[in-house]
């Protein structure tokens, strides 16, 4: 398994991104969708992660810049057929490092509050986030909940 800093240019990539968004515009209504779409990954204020084993990835994440002093995890993702293997602790680990070396003082994320979301939430538990009030531009959804991890 490797990790790496991607442009998310790869078709193997692109296609499970798209895959991703797919999956979330079945779990959530459009206006409760806060993806960040193939063009908005490749903005400069996005670190992306790309988790291959062999040909095939396997996994993603990003880092979205939100100010000077803060970032929003985005975009994670483990292949249904690769849970519980840590992969998404890894993704984690990786965007944490990365916020950290940047100097942040606090990343955040949204996810959604369905039981889909249960073991999103529980990972994110697990490296310290806890649930707070909407961050940026995000509102109160009761599709949403929103967390935040003090680096």
């Amino acid at each position: 398994m490797k990790i790496k800093i991607d442009d998310v240019t790869h078709p193997a990539v692109i296609a499970f991104v798209e895959e991703h968004m797919r999956n979330l515009n079945l779990l959530s209504p459009p206006e409760s969708n806060h993806y960040l779409d193939l063009d908005a990954l490749r903005k400069p204020d996005v670190t992306f992660w790309s988790v291959w084993d062999g040909e095939e990835v396997i996994g993603c994440g990003a880092l979205k810049e939100l100010d000077a002093m803060s970032g929003e995890v985005k975009s994670m993702r483990t292949s249904s057929s690769h849970l519980r293997k840590g992969i998404g602790g890894q993704i984690l680990q990786s965007i944490i490092d990365k916020a950290n070396e940047r100097g942040y003082q606090n990343l955040y994320l949204e996810t959604g509050s369905m039981e889909a979301f249960y073991p999103a939430q529980k990972l994110y538990k697990s490296y310290g986030f806890e649930f707070c009030e909407p961050f940026a531009d995000y509102v109160e959804d009761p599709n949403c909940v929103f967390m935040r991890y003090k680096l």
